[in-house]
């Protein structure tokens, strides 16, 4: 059959740019092996060129993007390994298959370069829980399936984010990222660079799930989404477990791996081309010799199969594979076959019994032509002035209390509760104890890890959203006494040939890769996630961009979390509240309290590094014992979750907080970046430090008491209990999911 008879997922001039470098047709193999390797998961074809634009070097980095992680030098030989990847639409439609295979994925591409997982982070979107009993579902079954998979390999899930919007109840967005350790000297790469060289397949049989996979995914989701079931992988984390273990020996006895590479999206096609592609060979491979879970299996759906649990082994010829490295993994009962070898004509060449069934350039394969979408800034809606007093607008303790029970601001423990987080023994500051996760590596040091989004405020001004999503993240991580040193990014759309939406996803890029250079931040990998898409109605997701920062804590001392500790100690703002409350939480619970026009937040990365070192001083100093980041819910709810946190309240006079807001209630709630909330006993002493670093601040008010009171001026405005906010802090998220 030739290409428009076999429905592939290739536009009119890739099919014929294929012939035209070819000088022929190809036969089905050979088209489905292309479709699955140009589909825009597999190929970033929509966005790799734009990705230029992220600054990828730094004094750390040791292996930027294009790899299967990021790796980043934490000191003392060690590297620190990072990945990110999404499971969207596998998830829509089997959210327990989907997340496990999600998290499969991420593990494999850490421990494909020789490092071992010590650290899951989750960041999920879904629909409005409070009104949608399928983004209950979808919730409840995502959770379980991170929970059950992560869970029985034995690696925690320290950290994570959740956000709740009506945009994606038809399509949730399941963002899973890995953390992993390792040694320097043992780094592998997925490549294959020397002819003569064998070809092992290892792990998990090849069966018929997750066929088209890569396909299913560069594509909207159809109205009848349960009909691409067969697109999912199943799951093994059993298998996992015993593939983790035998490579970690393998490494550890210096076995003889040339190059490593993960199965993942479009199985064997991806696999093999880019390890010939990178390491500028070729490969031999015979099909007859792949495991297979179904026997009828063609070379195509061998070619094209996403089946879980495979690696692909590069190794020295001989019939042990160098060192020992086969009777290792057949001492862990690992499955494995060598299916080829390395060849010095830069080929992807496939037999059939000896037959040759595909024969292709590698780098035709893995080189898909760019795509260049046409792109247009949407017309704005027009809106309409409103006065600054109203008579419907909410007491300051109504809309606190309001807003600590919305599902984007309350207490994520329903979630988290369920994940083993400990294990490892590695996790020093676990989650909700502070702003991000902290872990003890064997150097004496610490990696805090955090990733953050905001889709509200990427609608909004897609730009300065994005860029906000990395200036919280590096917050995060400042918070518990750490440097930030390495970001992996993600950026999830809609479909990019809809002008409106490759405009937004273009200034996502921009607004991130900006900030990063300003603030001298490497971005050393990430993930690009486009179709985020109903096919039925037409309506793509929020923008949703995705930060996750790593940073390193120089000793156990330095180390932070968010709650109150003294009583006395002094309540310190550090940073600006401006009146930028468009995507604000306050705006979406009670929309007629805020002032219009009214802006979403900008960022100014300049400043907000000179902030963040600011409060790295004061930490590294001794001067604060508490610190929490402001974001979702602005002041008001960062002072809230401090006081939560510690049990303890504190009396505070908002009219000190340095603010360009002419209300209190904006004040409060406004979502301005670049702002924190310190407490110490030495309040001199600290205002001393933020004034020579010329960093906006006030001292607010002081630790103490069972309620947090709050005031402008001489004015009490409100005074909650502190057990009053833990109620509905803790209470808002299982109420909804029992």
């Amino acid at each position: 059959m030739n290409a428009e008879q076999l429905g592939l997922g290739l536009t009119a001039q890739e099919i014929a740019f294929v012939r035209k470098s070819l000088g022929r047709e190809p036969n089905e193999t050979e088209w489905s092996i292309i479709d699955a390797e140009w589909s825009e998961h597999s190929s970033y074809k929509s966005s790799r060129g734009l990705l230029k634009l992220f600054p990828t070097t730094g004094k750390r980095v040791v292996l930027g993007p294009g790899y299967d992680a990021g790796v980043v030098d934490v000191g003392d030989g060690y590297v620190v390994t990072l990945h990110i990847e999404s499971h969207n639409h596998p998830s829509a439609v089997d959210p327990y298959g989907g997340a496990s295979t999600g998290i499969g994925g991420v593990l494999r591409d850490i421990l494909s370069v020789a490092s071992r997982p010590i650290a899951l982070v989750d960041i999920l979107r879904f629909g409005l829980i409070e009104k949608s009993g399928h983004s209950r579902w979808l919730l409840k079954n995502v959770v379980r399936g991170i929970a059950d998979y992560g869970n029985c390999v034995g690696v925690p899930t320290v950290a994570g984010e959740i956000e709740f919007d009506d945009s994606f109840e038809r399509n949730c967005l399941v963002d899973v990222a890995c953390v992993g350790l390792g040694r320097k000297e043992d780094l592998i790469l997925g490549e294959a660079k020397a002819p003569g060289d064998v070809l092992v397949l290892i792990g998990g049989s090849t069966g018929r799930d997750g066929i088209k996979g890569a396909t299913f995914a560069s594509k909207n989701l159809k109205e009848d989404a349960a009909s691409e079931r067969s697109s999912v992988q199943v799951p093994d984390p059993f298998m996992k477990k015993l593939l983790l273990d035998s490579i970690l020996e393998i490494i550890a006895n210096r076995g003889d791996v040339r190059g490593m590479k993960d199965l993942g999206g479009g199985g064997l096609s991806t696999a093999l081309s880019e390890v010939a592609s990178k390491g500028g060979t070729g490969v031999d491979v015979e099909l007859k010799r792949v495991r297979l879970r179904e026997d009828d299996m063609s070379p195509t759906e061998i070619m094209i199969s996403e089946s879980q649990e495979r690696m692909l082994l590069v190794l020295p010829p001989g019939t042990d594979g160098g060192k020992g490295v086969i009777s290792v993994l057949e001492k862990y009962g690992v499955p494995h076959s060598v299916i080829g070898k390395v060849t010095s004509t830069p080929k992807l060449v496939l037999r059939w019994d000896g037959r040759v069934v595909a024969d292709l350039p590698a780098s035709l394969v893995t080189d898909a032509p760019l795509i260049d979408w046409p792109y247009s800034k949407p017309a704005s809606p027009r809106v309409a002035p409103r006065p600054a007093a109203r008579r419907d607008e909410p007491s300051l303790d109504d809309a606190l209390l309001a807003l600590l029970s919305s599902p984007n601001i309350a207490s994520k423990r329903w979630v988290y509760q369920q994940y083993d987080h400990e294990v490892g023994v590695r996790t020093v500051v676990k989650p909700g104890q502070a702003d991000a996760a902290v872990l003890r590596l064997p150097n004496g040091r610490f990696l805090a890890i955090k990733g953050d989004g905001n889709s509200r405020h990427a609608a909004l001004d897609p730009y300065a959203g994005a860029a906000g999503c990395v200036a919280e993240a590096c917050r995060n991580v400042v918070a518990v006494g750490a440097e930030p040193i390495a970001l992996v990014d993600h950026l999830q759309s809609g479909d990019p040939s809809d002008p409106g939406v490759y405009w937004a996803f273009r200034e996502n890029l921009r607004g991130m890769a900006d900030y990063c250079k300003a603030f001298g931040l490497p971005v050393v990998g990430g993930k690009v996630s486009f179709y985020n898409e109903d096919s039925a109605t037409g309506r793509a997701i929020k923008p949703s961009p995705i930060a996750l920062v790593v940073g390193l804590v120089s000793a156990e001392a330095n180390i932070r979390t968010m709650g109150f500790k003294r009583e006395g100690d002094s309540v310190v703002v550090v940073g600006e509240t401006m009146l930028e409350m468009a995507g604000s939480e306050l705006s979406s619970r009670f929309p007629k309290s805020v002032s219009l026009p009214s802006q979403s937040p900008r960022v100014d990365a300049g400043q907000d590094l000179k902030t963040c070192q600011a409060v790295l001083h004061l930490i590294q100093k001794g001067l604060v014992d508490a610190v929490h980041d402001c974001s979702s819910g602005g002041l008001g709810v960062a002072l809230a979750e401090m006081a939560i946190s510690g049990a303890l309240g504190a009396k505070v006079d908002l009219s000190l907080a340095p603010s360009t807001c002419r209300r209190t209630l904006e004040t409060a709630f406004s979502e301005s970046h670049g702002r924190f909330v310190v407490s110490g006993r030495d309040a001199a002493a600290i205002t001393s430090s933020l004034r020579d670093a010329r960093v906006p601040h006030a001292v607010v008010g002081k630790v103490g008491g069972s309620s947090l009171s709050l005031s402008a001026g001489r004015s009490p405005v409100a005074t909650v209990g502190v057990s009053s906010m833990r109620s509905k802090w803790e209470g808002a998220i299982p109420e909804l999911m029992d």
